[in-house]
């Protein structure tokens, strides 16, 4: 029993670190993209985004295959596209979202909306994945969805595409977060192979787009740009800190589940509103 009760300590204990390490990355990824949008004027959402898969595909390929700090956990191929492809799509849209929500509105009020998160995956998990939740659950969501609706009204900086661009990337986030829920405990997988199985697809997901879209702006972007070195570090700095984000959101909900995920994403926005007013000091 005793032996129990250790085991079940260092499970919370795991699990609050885990998240703990998960909000910094959040917030650091969060502050650099709201530079890299504002002070370094490259407003290519869906570049940046492919610039932080490509950084997480490379990543995990030097953990797993060249440090070989942790085993390749094989996939068949039929479910590299069933169970893989699908998260790696909605991975996208909200990465997608959130940098391009970021571009409208500030770091804040983004932060305010994803609070609403935790709904958006009660709701999903009752009406697609049939899963029913005490009615407790139910009445704890009435202040969180009626406190967003408050803030959104009042909020002086409203844009209504960046307000629609967070709300939808609440259910990508849900829908995400479920997604890999089911991959990680199911499938057995760890953090690190679901980031290797998953940014190379997403990668692939967001390239065509983001040349087609963007790919003549960020031409522009060079030529009309004569010191590269500075912008492109912290660009690709924070693709390096994407890897650590996006292993350590997988961390988390391997440690915990969908729902608490989700809370704890809410609890982070002590950290967010912080950030924020240092994010303001940088355009300011």
């Amino acid at each position: 029993m005793e032996g129990t009760g250790s085991l079940y300590d260092w499970t919370v204990i795991r699990s609050i670190l885990a998240i703990i390490q998960w909000w910094g990355f959040n917030v650091t990824v969060i502050i650099m993209n709201k530079w890299i949008f504002q002070k370094l004027e490259f407003k290519f959402p869906l570049t940046v985004s492919c610039v932080h898969f490509i950084c997480s595909a490379i990543g995990a390929y030097l953990v797993i295959k060249v440090l070989k700090l942790k085993p390749l956990i094989v996939v068949d191929p039929e479910d590299r596209w069933r169970r893989i492809f699908p998260m790696s799509f909605i991975f996208c849209i909200n990465i997608v979202l959130g940098n391009v929500s970021l571009r409208y509105i500030p770091v804040s009020f983004m932060q305010t909306i994803k609070s609403f998160t935790p709904a958006t995956t009660v709701f999903l998990q009752w009406l697609v994945w049939r899963k029913y939740f005490d009615w407790r659950i139910w009445a704890s969501l009435v202040p969180i969805v009626g406190g967003i609706l408050l803030t959104s009204i009042t909020e002086l900086s409203f844009n209504v595409f960046g307000f629609f661009a967070a709300l939808f990337g609440c259910l990508a986030t849900s829908t995400k977060t479920i997604l890999a829920e089911s991959l990680l405990h199911g499938y057995k997988f760890d953090s690190i192979n679901t980031v290797y199985y998953m940014a190379p697809l997403a990668t692939m997901i967001l390239a065509a787009p983001a040349l087609v879209l963007e790919g003549s702006g960020v031409v522009e972007w060079f030529r009309t740009h004569t010191e590269l070195v500075s912008p492109l570090i912290i660009i690709f700095g924070s693709g390096v800190l994407a890897f650590c984000l996006n292993f350590s959101i997988f961390y988390v909900i391997h440690s915990t589940t969908a729902v608490t995920f989700n809370v704890a994403g809410n609890l982070k926005l002590l950290l967010h509103f912080r950030g924020s007013s240092l994010g303001t000091q940088f355009h300011l």
